[in-house]
């Protein structure tokens, strides 16, 4: 299974977007270099607040980019960097992939998915009404979230729009994503 980079983002401040860059550059056990998330520990305001010692598996946040179709055809306006991810993908599904699934992005890159975004208010100060469609529920009332997945750097590296995603699936039996 394989995708590809649409585009890449990072900011070195708190906002809720984040600005495209020609390239991002993946840091080991740490996430994207000078961005605000980039941390061996929670960056997150809302979990750092619970405990700033927990482990930061939102390094880097990952989105689909058919995401932004999906939304557009109920009439928002979404572009990449928008929903603050770091890396838009093209091609793969994301949400359904398993923990621990690896990313190699381009020639040296490696990402661990650690699970999925758990949308909040913000997205809603975004665009009103959007939230609604990035957090529903399924045909059986189970909880769904489509605002991306959230991953750690095995391996650092540049990323860039048009580079070429692999996907490595773990051994073992399918674990379902959960927020992180």
């Amino acid at each position: 299974m394989t995708g590809t980079v649409t585009a890449v983002s990072s900011n070195g401040v708190y906002s809720f977007t984040k600005p495209n860059r020609d390239s991002i550059t993946l840091l080991a056990g740490l996430g994207v270099e000078g961005d605000v998330h980039a941390g061996v520990t929670v960056k997150h305001r809302s979990r750092v607040a619970q405990d700033p010692t927990r482990p930061n598996l939102r390094q880097v946040h990952l989105i689909h980019e058919e995401l932004f179709a999906e939304v557009g055809a109920e009439g928002f306006a979404v572009t990449p960097g928008d929903l603050g991810e770091n890396i838009t993908t093209r091609g793969i599904d994301l949400l359904g992939l398993p923990v621990g699934t690896l990313l190699r992005i381009g020639g040296e890159a490696v990402l661990e998915v650690t699970g999925l975004r758990n949308p909040c208010l913000q997205i809603e100060n975004f665009r009103k009404g959007l939230l609604k469609r990035v957090v529903g529920r399924d045909e059986d009332g189970n909880l769904v979230r489509k605002a991306g997945i959230m991953s750690i750097v095995r391996e650092g590296g540049t990323v860039r729009p048009g580079d070429t995603i692999e996907v490595k699936l773990p051994d073992g039996p399918h674990r379902p994503l959960d927020r992180v």
